[in-house]
């Protein structure tokens, strides 16, 4: 049974509410003003509000600020009723966040038309998110037994060659070999890692009050934490001289987990060094713009064509045959998820053979020490 809360001064608006919509099957809850009503929209999680503007204690429009302001229940749809001519509540209503408004005195179909116009926004909601779920698990039953008999097939081909030529092998070869079947298990583990997080990524982007708690998490001092992977990553491919860092915006933090932020830069380093030649420089910078820390890593290797930047959120691997790219090439397409997941902003400059620079922007807030 649906639950929808009413909030207004008026008993009879209260009374006669409660009467109509519990003949239409719901389960109502009434409150006399905005702030009783807050209460108890944070105790019962209503799917629906139906509010007067004008109340004491708290207005219609504080009431609503609070209610969108409230990550548990920003997403409730938000009715306001207001009284014949008064437009300027009206509109102020709606840019305030309301949903929709109902003029009083109103009719049972008009406040029955009114509710059931919010479901059908809801199941269209939920329409879409079933259908993008669906997208991305066909993507994944295509591109998956794929990728994983790729790398299986490696590590299966290593044992077979240890059994049949165990007798003649050397404790090198056989270390060798062993650090190849290493190498091959560890990319099945990335490859699995992120087709789950690329799901949760998109299930999280369709639900709002899901969406909403991400901005409780940040991250301190992020540019650190950059310097750290950086200076691992490039260890790793043996290019720590082709490192550049500029000067950092320093005691700040960013409106992300330090997981999500770890998992941006992890891939987008990746990248750029796996995609650029020794001796070629892979510079990283961040900067303040306009209440938002951009970040810059660039390289000066192969580059993406303009076409394959445009489907960046596709799960197509770039230039496979050409580059004999491992794994399915999601690193780029999960950063930039992450990071518009976070309301923010990615974009990739490229010039086939001449490198490519990405950025992309966080909100942050300055520590307070």
């Amino acid at each position: 049974m649906k639950k929808i809360l009413v909030v207004d001064d008026s008993d009879y608006i209260l009374e006669s509410a409660n009467v109509l919509l519990s003949l239409e099957g719901y389960e109502v809850f009434v409150a006399s003003n905005g702030e009783e009503g807050y209460r108890k929209a944070c105790e019962i999680l209503p799917d629906l509000i139906l509010s007067d503007i004008q109340m004491p204690v708290m207005d219609g429009y504080a009431f609503l600020e609070k209610i969108r302001a409230n990550p548990a229940t920003e997403h409730i749809p938000f009715i306001f009723l207001t009284a014949f001519g008064e437009k300027q509540n009206i509109r102020e209503g709606m840019i305030r966040g309301a949903d929709d408004y109902i003029t009083k005195p109103f009719t049972h179909d008009e406040i029955v038309q009114a509710i059931n116009t919010q479901w059908k926004k809801l199941e269209t909601v939920q329409k879409q998110l079933k259908e993008k779920v669906e997208t991305v698990g066909k993507a994944i039953s295509f591109a998956l037994p794929h990728e994983f008999r790729t790398v299986l097939n490696e590590v299966i081909g290593s044992a077979k060659f240890i059994i049949s030529s165990f007798d003649e092998l050397t404790k090198e070869d056989l270390i060798d070999i062993a650090n190849d079947i290493v190498k091959s298990s560890n990319r099945l583990l990335k490859i699995t890692e992120n087709f789950l997080i690329y799901t949760k990524i998109e299930a999280l982007a369709n639900i709002p009050e899901k969406k909403s708690q991400l901005r409780l998490h940040f991250t301190d001092e992020p540019f650190a934490i950059i310097q750290d992977i950086a200076l691992l990553k490039a260890a790793a491919y043996n290019r720590t001289a082709d490192l550049e860092i500029d000067e950092p915006a320093y005691n700040i933090s960013v409106e992300i987990s330090t997981d999500s932020f770890y998992k941006i830069i992890d891939e987008l380093l990746d990248n750029a060094l796996k995609f650029s030649e020794p001796g070629q420089k892979v510079k990283i910078s961040s900067s303040l713009d306009k209440g938002m820390v951009v970040f810059s890593i660039s390289d000066q290797g192969r580059g993406i064509s303009y076409d394959k930047i445009k489907f960046i959120d596709t799960l197509t691997q770039f230039e496979r045959e050409l580059y004999e790219q491992q794994g399915i090439g999601m690193g780029l397409v999960i950063a930039k998820r992450l990071v518009e997941l976070h309301d923010g902003k990615f974009e990739i400059f490229s010039e086939v053979g001449k490198g490519t620079t990405v950025k992309f922007w966080l909100n942050y807030r300055e520590r307070n020490f």
